[in-house]
């Protein structure tokens, strides 16, 4: 029989927010747990979150205002945020001195605004619980017993633990270069458990125009963006874009991205952007005009940088088929009208969405109609939770998405 390296009564497969959040609350229950990570440390992705600074929430306190957020998933997440809230996330950070600060739109995010404070914070808490952490330790293997249950845990390492409890936090498919590379879903699906094909859901867009490159980097803060199908108008959206090499991003466009998914799959999608969106085509021509008449022997393309920014101010020109080595006292009624036209629907082709590598987050994952939410144990094998990004639930940016792996990672360290 094969030698056993370790016998434990909770061992957590990845150590990701989830996983951090599910070995310690284990470990304070005064269960010996081990913690294995394949990267060479832990929360890689935790790291890099919200820009480095970390959307550690959303302060939204009254649960059923919040769980409004996630989709389809509301029913199931009454019980497991009545075990964790928003409130408990505060509660669980500042007790142990990263105090939290709520910023636009209700993000939160650690005082010092660096993820790897909190990364810090989970990592003491391991410490301070006792959890046993095995760093670069990819788990090949979930074995069963006579009965059904996980018994042991195989790594790449050539060893074998012992487990009583297993619980999976190996994350979904989005950022795969921090170790998120669906592990977690090939061993679920082995076991018996569906596994809905996860698809990027909160990430950029990719458009087809060409001058794209030439406005990579400027960001429009007060913008309001039309989608088209077919020609036919279907939603709008207001806030800030950022223009990129590839297409549009910002918190505004990635979640915008499962809508405009939708009509991907039915047909050609236009986005149109309005610049000036409090100011119809008749006050903008009046600002156009006054700018003309206060600078009336420049070129175009120098006043109307007034407007917009100067790369901008070209593409606009451009493709208002109007010169921009054109006399600003040159100007016509009609040139003056196709460049306020663009300026207000300023069109991008789209042409799909960003893949995992640069998606915030994928859908897909365990249906949850195949786990009990009470305690995040799956209904298939006796001994087996799952926790954050390997649920299929849908939600937005904004800190929903780390609120769900406190809260899993909490039900399942309590239970387990």
């Amino acid at each position: 029989m094969k030698r056993i390296d370790g016998e434990y009564d909770v061992i957590v497969i990845g150590g990701g927010p989830a996983g951090m959040m599910a070995a310690g609350v284990a470990g304070k229950r005064g269960r010996k747990v081990l913690l294995l990570e394949k990267n060479r440390d832990l929360g890689e992705k935790l790291k890099m979150t919200g820009g480095g600074r970390c959307n550690i929430t959303n302060y939204e306190l009254d649960n059923r205002k919040l769980l409004k957020h996630y989709g389809d998933a509301e029913p199931y997440l009454y019980s497991p945020f009545s075990q964790f809230s928003v409130k408990d996330t505060f509660t669980f950070f500042e007790r142990r001195k990263l105090p939290l600060v709520v910023q636009a739109r209700g993000r939160v995010f650690p005082k010092t605004e660096r993820a790897y404070d909190v990364y810090l914070v989970l990592k003491n808490e391991l410490k301070k619980q006792g959890v046993t952490t095995l760093l670069n330790h990819p788990v090949t293997k979930l074995i069963r017993d006579e009965k059904g249950s996980i018994a042991f845990v195989e790594t790449k390492n050539g060893k074998r633990f012992k487990g009583k409890s297993i619980i999976l936090a190996t994350g979904g498919l989005s950022h795969p270069e921090t170790g998120s590379t669906g592990d977690g879903f090939r061993w679920a699906e082995k076991l018996g458990h569906t596994v809905i094909i996860p698809s990027p859901d909160i990430v950029p867009l990719r458009a087809s125009d060409p001058w794209l490159k030439e406005v990579s980097g400027i960001s429009l803060s007060f913008m309001r963006i039309h989608f088209f199908l077919n020609g036919e108008h279907q939603f709008s959206k207001l806030g800030k874009i950022l223009f990129t090499h590839f297409g549009i991003s910002s918190p505004l466009i990635l979640n915008t991205a499962r809508e405009v998914k939708k009509l991907l799959a039915q047909g050609t999608v236009e986005a149109r952007i309005d610049m000036f969106p409090d100011t119809d085509h008749r006050k903008l021509d009046k600002r156009l005009l006054k700018l003309i008449e206060q600078e009336k022997n420049k070129y175009v393309k120098n006043i109307l940088p007034e407007l917009i920014p100067k790369n901008l101010a070209h593409v606009v020109l451009r493709l208002s088929e109007v010169d921009e080595n054109t006399k600003a006292h040159s100007l016509t009624t009609e040139m003056r009208k196709r460049i306020i036209q663009t300026m207000k629907a300023f069109p991008l082709h789209i042409e799909g969405l960003m893949g995992m590598d640069r998606a915030v987050i994928a859908d897909g994952g365990i249906p949850l109609d195949e786990i009990d939410t009470r305690t995040m144990r799956s209904k298939r094998i006796q001994n087996l939770y799952f926790t954050g990004d390997m649920l299929h639930i849908t939600r937005p940016s904004g800190g929903y998405s780390l609120q769900l792996c406190w809260t899993t990672g909490f039900v399942a360290g309590t239970h387990a």
